[in-house]
């Protein structure tokens, strides 16, 4: 054999070799440090921080649930999944249960965004997004919220829709009142100028019987009897006319069903002045 083609072929091998330990230097540089995300649910976050060091991934707790079935301080859910193959030093989130809701979501429309806010922390809730919108009347007063009042929620914060003098106008996009409470949406329908009646609906308190006229008495003035109380229905309201979405203007009626019967339809006279949810400029 010529030098030439034994030279050749020996160079041949050794890049065959070369190419082939690359290739294993390669495949265990990419899967070799791999590991096996373990299954985190229903450990506290001390045990589950103690699993990840051992396994060499990164514990980051990225939200906080209330949940019903998984008691307060474990985890809730995780992402990437149990079982699922990772780099070493892969972040894993996780979600970490509070525990059965234990907290009544205020009801702060109509109240300036300090009280709104104060209220807010003052049941140990967060205060979420506070976004802004035109509306007519005072500058930052509570428009909307979410969750609405005494609402279940999975996430201890709540996000405000405040008032805004820039861009206000008379016409609005009517918001949805069903499921709020009598009073709450009638302070956010008066807020705007709406005139409110309703449909059903139980008193707020039974009024008392009319006193029996007083007896005349030759040679004395005739003193009137006292006009009866008026009858405030209340209840939670489960229908509306107009329906949220059609367009509106101050002076408008909305005519709120409520989700008791008692007291006939009736106008309400205005109460104290408050905004209502989601108006919009034309």
């Amino acid at each position: 054999m010529k030098p030439f083609v034994k030279w050749t072929l020996l160079g041949m091998a050794m890049l065959a070799v070369m190419l082939v330990s690359a290739g294993i230097t390669l495949r265990f540089a990419l899967h070799g440090h791999e590991v096996t995300i373990p299954d985190f649910a229903g450990m506290t976050v001390g045990e589950a921080s103690q699993a990840a060091l051992r396994t060499g991934v990164d514990l980051n707790i990225e939200n906080k649930f209330y949940s019903t079935t998984v008691p307060a301080g474990r985890v809730l859910s995780q992402a990437p999944a149990a079982g699922s193959r990772v780099r070493h030093g892969w972040q894993v989130r996780v979600t970490e249960s509070l525990g059965p809701q234990q907290v009544t979501i205020p009801d702060v429309v109509g109240d300036p965004m300090q009280e709104s806010s104060m209220e807010i922390r003052k049941m140990q809730l967060d205060l979420g997004t506070l976004a802004h919108i035109g509306a007519p009347g005072d500058a930052e007063m509570t428009l909307a919220q979410t969750p609405p009042p005494n609402a279940g929620v999975d996430q201890p914060r709540v996000n405000l829709l405040l008032s805004s003098s820039v861009n206000a106008s008379s016409a609005f996009v009517l918001p949805s009142f069903v499921g709020m409470s009598f009073g709450a949406a009638n302070r956010a329908a008066i807020g705007l100028g709406l005139k409110v009646a309703t449909i059903g609906g139980v008193p707020a308190a039974a009024p008392a019987p009319a006193p029996a006229p007083a007896p005349v008495v030759p040679g004395q003035p005739v003193v009137p009897a006292a006009p009866a109380a008026p009858v405030v229905p209340s209840g939670v309201v489960t229908e509306q006319s107009p329906e949220s979405g059609f367009k509106a203007s101050r002076g408008d009626v909305v005519r709120l069903t409520l989700g008791a019967s008692g007291a006939a339809a009736a106008p309400v006279a205005p109460a104290a002045p408050a905004a209502v949810p989601v108006p919009v400029a034309h």
